[in-house]
């Protein structure tokens, strides 16, 4: 159930979602999710410095993004068809039993300017601030400006609470407690999606030889 402004007043006000900082925070609560303004820090990738990423080789990321960082009343450029990490100037804390989802906003989108690709969602017990995967699908670049309002966020209350909020010792939290945008984490899985692969071909292989044994 997504929360109404009523009730993401009365989250705030028992500390179930602590936002910071809180100037302006009241007239940019909506119907049903508040609006977060824009970092002022970017990471920008650059493409000659890798032939390309490999999720399995961390070498190949290295050197592809540079941090850059605009200072309040500077324009950003954002070009078509690029890719660029952003944060939220605010940071959220949610407590174990509600989720937060990061939402575009309609003005900006209808200027091509998206939000996330795929990450929208900061589960039960997320603390930190938001990346944004901010892309321009339009034909045209466009100008941000830290602090502008860029982005939304809604919130949902889950069936219960969770056994194991992100963050939480085992979770396995990346990002939790990011004050910037930070770049993929996903060579930290490696090593126990290999292991699945290895396991994967250990049963095929049982299963090949079996199918063998039974043949003869």
């Amino acid at each position: 159930m997504i929360l109404s402004d009523r009730d993401i007043r009365l989250a705030l006000k028992e500390g179930n979602v602590k936002i910071t900082p809180t100037d302006g925070l009241d007239r940019r609560i909506g119907p049903d999710g508040i609006d977060f303004r824009l970092g002022n820090t970017f990471l920008v990738f650059e493409r000659n410095k890798q032939p390309y990423i490999d999720p399995r080789r961390s070498e190949t990321v290295k050197g592809t993004t540079r941090q850059v960082v605009v200072k309040t009343g500077e324009p950003f450029i954002i070009h078509p068809h690029e890719l660029v990490l952003a944060t939220t100037l605010e940071r959220v804390t949610l407590c174990d039993e509600l989720l937060g989802r990061l939402e575009g906003r309609s003005s900006l989108g209808r200027l091509g300017i998206i939000v996330h690709s795929t990450a929208s969602i900061f589960h039960p017990g997320w603390d930190g601030t938001a990346t944004m995967e901010l892309g321009n699908l339009g034909v045209m670049p466009v100008a941000l400006y830290p602090r502008m309002r860029i982005c939304m966020f809604t919130f949902e209350r889950m069936s219960s609470p969770v056994e194991r909020p992100y963050g939480s010792d085992g979770s396995k939290s990346k990002y939790q407690g990011q004050d910037g945008p930070l770049p993929s984490g996903v060579w930290e899985e490696l090593e126990a999606e290999l292991e699945d692969e290895q396991l994967h071909q250990g049963v095929q292989t049982g299963l090949e030889l079996a199918g063998e044994d039974e043949a003869s």
